[in-house]
């Protein structure tokens, strides 16, 4: 727990950790937010499921090129924009009646939505050393699967109580207080974006994002799918309400990994970590297809999101020894266009799926899915040698160096 502590005492920590989180939630509330909303006004769960559907896809979209405006142009202005735009438009989704209002909005909603995250990811560099960034992913991962784990449960409970407008109104003023703290605070309103080399090849060109954006094909793909198949199996076997035991085991074992993985030695560089955790995720997801929506499957969900929950800190690291210069933000933000695209895509035949070859197999192509992946990346690996490779004392010390504080 040294490494966290270390970390914990840098200026600036507390800062992201605690003005990020309140737009996290937010975001974790968004979802099921517009879901009841939309449900409540047409009485249709599928239209209910379109809104929610067109709202994922407009924000798949248009990541990459948030993230642009990240990359060229600083933090400050698209913050805000996006920030208190977005608080407002949920307000208006809130106060609609009208189904092609809600869908539209929906929609919009989607295109605009803040590049939290994304904004979010790079400053932790600017705070850091080099033997401290893994330790950082790590914290800023399990912030993330803990707002994911605290907003729908939050969500869900307002939009089904005697208020259920309160779910988004709660969510609104969520986004707008976190977006705020972010823009306003030191750190990022000192971050400039990196300059590109001079003569550097279109960032879509670039022959490990390539990769990466294929392999987030097969991930996005089978977990879309995943994500429908479970409350499917729960929902046809009369027992819907275990769909959020299965879930929350998930989230706070993604939590509990993403911690563990922060504490590993630097002595391994983040391509093997990513490539040794990549099999046993491979091998902990091939029981769910055997599993029952109870302890079975809440405990097989939890080994998922334990080892899910590491390989997203080794998945950052890698990401961030193989971009190019001047595209922090808008290299992650191509990766979801391709990866939430996917998913969404996953998701909309996954009940299908489900209907027509049984739910069993459907959670199987899960697995199916997760070893594509993996052995692509096998196969690609020369395309990912920038991060294979440990840091040394000297770029340590560099590191360092550019983290004390400044007058400017």
């Amino acid at each position: 727990m040294s490494s966290y502590r270390e970390v914990f005492a840098l200026q600036h920590t507390w800062t992201l950790v605690l003005a990020s989180f309140p737009a996290r939630l937010a975001y974790g509330m968004v979802g099921l937010g517009i879901f009841f909303k939309v449900q409540r006004e047409t009485n249709s769960v599928a239209f209910a499921g379109l809104a929610l559907g067109l709202n994922s896809i407009g924000g798949s979209l248009t990541a990459g090129y948030r993230g642009y405006l990240i990359d060229k142009y600083g933090q400050s202005w698209p913050l805000r924009v996006f920030v208190p735009s977005y608080a407002a438009m949920i307000l208006v989704v809130n106060m609609s009646e009208s189904k092609t209002v809600l869908l539209v909005m929906a929609t919009i909603m989607g295109v605009t939505a803040p590049p939290i995250n994304l904004s979010v990811r790079p400053l932790w560099k600017s705070i850091v050393s080099g033997t401290q960034l893994r330790t950082a992913y790590a914290i800023d991962t399990s912030m993330m699967n803990t707002a994911g784990v605290i907003g729908p449960v939050v969500a869900t409970t307002l939009a089904l109580s005697a208020h259920p407008g309160s779910a988004l109104a709660v969510a609104s003023g969520l986004m707008f207080v976190g977006g705020t703290a972010i823009m306003v605070s030191q750190v990022s309103r000192n971050w400039k974006p990196e300059i590109k080399d001079k003569g550097q090849q279109a960032l879509w060109r670039n022959p490990a994002l390539r990769l990466l954006m294929l392999e987030g094909s097969f991930i996005g793909f089978g977990w879309g799918i995943f994500d429908v198949a479970v409350p499917a199996f729960a929902t046809l076997e009369n027992v819907p309400n275990r769909t959020a035991w299965v879930f929350a085991a998930m989230g706070v074992a993604s939590i509990a990994g993403g911690l563990i993985a922060g504490t590993l030695s630097k002595r391994t560089s983040s391509l093997s970590a990513l490539r040794k955790t990549y099999v046993i995720w491979f091998l902990v997801s091939l029981p769910m297809a055997f599993t029952y929506p109870g302890w079975s499957m809440v405990i097989g969900g939890a080994f998922l999101g334990f080892v899910g929950g590491a390989i997203q800190v080794f998945y950052w690291e890698v990401m961030e020894a193989v971009r190019p210069k001047g595209s922090a933000t808008s290299y992650m933000g191509l990766l979801w266009t391709v990866e939430g695209t996917v998913m969404s895509l996953g998701a909309a035949i996954g009940g299908w799926l489900c209907e027509t070859i049984g739910t069993q197999i459907t959670l199987s192509i899960t697995s199916v899915c997760i070893g594509l992946g993996y052995l692509f990346l096998l196969i690609g690996k020369n395309r990912l040698i920038a991060a294979d490779r440990i840091p040394t004392d000297e770029e340590d010390l560099l590191a360092m160096e550019d983290n004390l504080p400044t007058t400017k």
